[in-house]
This record gives structure tokens, C-alpha cells and sequence, in this order.
């Protein structure tokens, strides 16, 4: 690798790590003020709030910030080099422009890397322990009900619930049914389903059970049964943030499970899953567009510059929510919402590639 690589790499993964560092300390201010007043009230440990929860809050915000800081990184270095005239002094000496982009894209390489292990493995557990803090010390317990409730939990297997809440953890007018071959084959109704946590499984009160076969039904009804089903408690009423909390081992299997069991809201998790992937993605294309709006030297320094490459910046965000709330309220494909800013960038980043060679 040549001096002038290590130069660039040196001044790019400097400069994103120093603005990150100020954003987060920033955002920790501003969120302790923020919270302060829920830490008094419920009385919650130092110690858990330093472990359990801003320790585990950085790494989210690392990666949340990460492209917009990578871009003003890029565009902050390179147009303090090209007021110096250093750019001019590399192109002159017959450095194309493309080979001006190596030691970028090492660099982007490198932070897009750390942002797809931390997105994918390192901040699902760290922000698992978050929303547990959060949950017990900041927000209120989460309150679920509905009523008419259907759901299938299994190819051929449907459960329906007249009314469920979540704080009790309990449904009434229950009903389980068994499909073979399109057929009913069996058949469990009850009048009051409720979780028993102690014992990891459901308490059914005045139950009627049918084992409908060619010829004959078998009936069996009582008072009490201890059984249990292939859903648990928790697989109802979980705040609509909890799928952070899963690696993307977790999460696709939880989206595959959900999409078998014909959920209707899995909307959230699959653009959680195709975000973990396109965030890494648009480092690179951030950077290519941040290193062709700064290279060329221009009168006035580099403010003009920088505000060019926030206002980008901003565009691209903004353009990715609105895709992604697109994605989770209607019926928009997740993977083609969430990747449709990477792709309309990604045009724009070549034609300014090409410009930038003329």
C-alpha cells in the first residue's frame, strides 16, 4: 500500500471516528437530561444505568449515525485537501480519479464491515439488555388487547381468540383447530385460556375436545387441562421494537415462522433484516459521492462544500424513511423499499464518477 493510501485512510477513519465520538457524547447528554427524571422516579440503579443501558445504547448509535457522519467525514477531509491543493498536486502527478477512490473504498470496506457485524450480531444483544432497562425503568409495561384475534401457527393449524390481553396473559373463548387434507380433524375449544409462567404452559378452563375421523367423532370435555400449544404468552403482545433485540440468524428465522404462520404484521422485521444489509451498502456509495462533490477546489473554502454534502446527505435519509414507513404501512415489498434509495444513489454516485473524469 503506498504512502499516499495510508495518508487517506489515515485522515478518513480519523476524521468519521472523531465526529462519531462527538455525536454520541452529544446524544448521551441530551438523553440523560432527557430521562433523568425516570431514573429518579423508579429508582433505577447507577450501575444498570451505565451497563445495562448506555453501554449498550452506543453501539446503536454508532451504527445509527454512521452513514450520515461517514459522508460529512468524506466531504470534510477531502475538500480540506483539495483548499490545500493537495488533490490538484495527486491528479497532476497522473492519479486518475478512479485510483484516487482506492484507498476510500478500503476505508469504507473497513467501517462497512464493522457496521454489518455490529448491526447483525454485537447490537441485537446489547440492545436486548437495553429494552429490558427501558421497559422496567423508563417506559410503562406494554399493554395489549384485542379481541377476535385469528392467527395460524403452523401449515394446518389455526387459533382464534375472542378477546386476549397481554397483562394478564389470558384469552377467552379460545379455539385451536387441526386441518389434514383440507379437512377439520381436530378440534379444541375453551372457554378461558391462561398462561401459567411457573409451569411454561397454558391452563384451559371448561374445554370440549373433537377427534373428527371418517366414520365417528371422539368428544372429551372437563374443567381444567394443563397443555401445551407451539405459542407461548410472549408471542402475543411484545412491543413492535423487540425484533431489534434478535441477530439476523434470529430475525429470519423469526420472519420465516411468522410468514408460516400467515402474521400479517412481519412488515417491521423484514425491513429491520434488509436494513442490516443496506446500511453497510451505502457506506460505499456515500463515499463516492462525498469524495466527487469535494475533490475539486472552489472559491469561498469548503463551507459551500460541506453544506452541498449535508443537504445530500439529508435527501438520502429522508428518501430511505420514506421508503421504509412505505414499507411497514402498506404493501410495498420490504426489500425493494428499503434498497430503492441504495439504487437511485447508486446512478447518481456513477454519473458523478464519470463528470468527475471528463
Amino acid at each position: 500500500m503506498r504512502k499516499l493510501d495510508k495518508y487517506i485512510i489515515g485522515k478518513y477513519l480519523t476524521t468519521f471516528f472523531y465526529c462519531i465520538g462527538l455525536i454520541v457524547l452529544i446524544t448521551i447528554v441530551f438523553d440523560i437530561s432527557e430521562k433523568l427524571d425516570d431514573f429518579l422516579e423508579k429508582k433505577a440503579p447507577l450501575h444498570a444505568i451505565i451497563f445495562d443501558y448506555y453501554i449498550n445504547f452506543i453501539p446503536f448509535f454508532v451504527n445509527l449515525f454512521s452513514p450520515l457522519f461517514l459522508f460529512i467525514s468524506v466531504i470534510f477531509f477531502t475538500a480540506q485537501m483539495a483548499n490545500r491543493t493537495e488533490i490538484i498536486a495527486i491528479l497532476n502527478a497522473g492519479v486518475s480519479f478512479t485510483r484516487l477512490l482506492k484507498p476510500y473504498m478500503i476505508a469504507s470496506a473497513v467501517l462497512a464491515l464493522l457496521s454489518f457485524v455490529l448491526g447483525s450480531y454485537v447490537i441485537p444483544h446489547a440492545k436486548e439488555k437495553q429494552l429490558a432497562f427501558e421497559n422496567k425503568y423508563i417506559k410503562n409495561q406494554y399493554r395489549f388487547s384485542t379481541k377476535n384475534l385469528h392467527r395460524q401457527i403452523k401449515p394446518g393449524e389455526f387459533i382464534y381468540f375472542e378477546s386476549y390481553n397481554n397483562i394478564d396473559k389470558e384469552g377467552y373463548h379460545f379455539t385451536y383447530e387441526i386441518f389434514k387434507d383440507k379437512k377439520l380433524a381436530y378440534k379444541l375449544t375453551a372457554q378461558k385460556i391462561k398462561w401459567d409462567s411457573t409451569a411454561n404452559q397454558w391452563r384451559l378452563e371448561n374445554y370440549l375436545i373433537r377427534n373428527i375421523e371418517p366414520l365417528h367423532e371422539k368428544f372429551k370435555k372437563g374443567n381444567n387441562l394443563d397443555t401445551t400449544f407451539s405459542f407461548v404468552a410472549n408471542d402475543f403482545g411484545r412491543r413492535p421494537n423487540f425484533i431489534e433485540g434478535m441477530d439476523s440468524f434470529e430475525l429470519k428465522a423469526h420472519i420465516n415462522r411468522e410468514r408460516q404462520r400467515g402474521a400479517d404484521d412481519i412488515h417491521f422485521a423484514e425491513v429491520e433484516y434488509n436494513q442490516r444489509f443496506s446500511f453497510p451498502y451505502a457506506m460505499f456509495v456515500l463515499t463516492i459521492i462525498g469524495v466527487a462533490i469535494a475533490y475539486r477546489k472552489v472559491r469561498g473554502g469548503i463551507g459551500l462544500q460541506i453544506v452541498a454534502g449535508i443537504l445530500l446527505s439529508f435527501s438520502y435519509i429522508m428518501f430511505m424513511k420514506v421508503s421504509t414507513t412505505m414499507a411497514t404501512n402498506s404493501n410495498v415489498p420490504a426489500q425493494f423499499a428499503v434498497w430503492i434509495p441504495n439504487i437511485i444513489y447508486s446512478v447518481i454516485a456513477l454519473i458523478m464518477v464519470k463528470r468527475a473524469q471528463l
